[in-house]
């Protein structure tokens, strides 16, 4: 992942926010649906139950759950329980997403999702991009959602990469816990 600015380079460094880094597996090829949306949500309460297209073409209520969930995960303003139960095996991340939401830098970022293609009945690539104070400073990045316990999340191969990349390139012990 490639840091466009000092100043993101700052809020990942801090932890502020929990961006994540393109880390999908290449799948069939499925058409692409997007979806446009604000930088931050303006109800932090993700949808929680559209069951994913069989089809994996993505109908709008799985890009919208998908959005929403995903802004919500990268909003401060959502409580870090909400949090951790959108992040794919969240529970395994409880401490560091509880300790990142403590920097205040994580107060100015937010994310906003540009598109979503769903590829399978549980996973989906995400093109988003990291706002601070409003400002688009990291744009389209590729992550990966995931269908788990009913629920689109981050999923946390994606997840790994940014605490990677904020670790000098040593994964924390959760990722391999999460990977097991």
């Amino acid at each position: 992942m490639r840091f466009h600015s000092p100043r993101v380079f700052l809020v990942f460094a801090a932890g502020a926010v929990m961006a994540v880094a393109a880390c999908s597996s290449s799948g069939s090829t499925k058409p692409s649906t997007s979806a446009s949306s604000s930088a931050a949500p303006t109800s932090a309460a993700p949808a929680t139950s559209a069951a994913p297209s069989p089809s994996g073409g993505g109908s709008s209520a799985v890009v919208t759950q998908i959005t929403t969930n995903w802004e919500a995960f990268f909003n401060p303003k959502t409580p870090v329980t909400k949090r951790v139960s959108l992040l794919q095996n969240g529970q395994v991340f409880e401490s560091i997403i509880q300790a990142q939401a403590g920097s205040p830098l994580a107060a100015s970022a937010t994310s906003s999702v540009s598109s979503v293609t769903v590829e399978s009945p549980a996973q989906a690539k995400v093109l988003y991009s990291i706002l601070v104070s409003g400002t688009p400073e990291l744009k389209n990045q590729p992550g990966v959602a995931v269908f788990q316990n009913g629920i689109w999340k981050v999923g946390d191969q994606s997840f790994c990469a940014l605490l990677t990349l904020e670790n000098s390139g040593k994964a924390p012990s959760a990722c391999a816990s999460a990977a097991g």
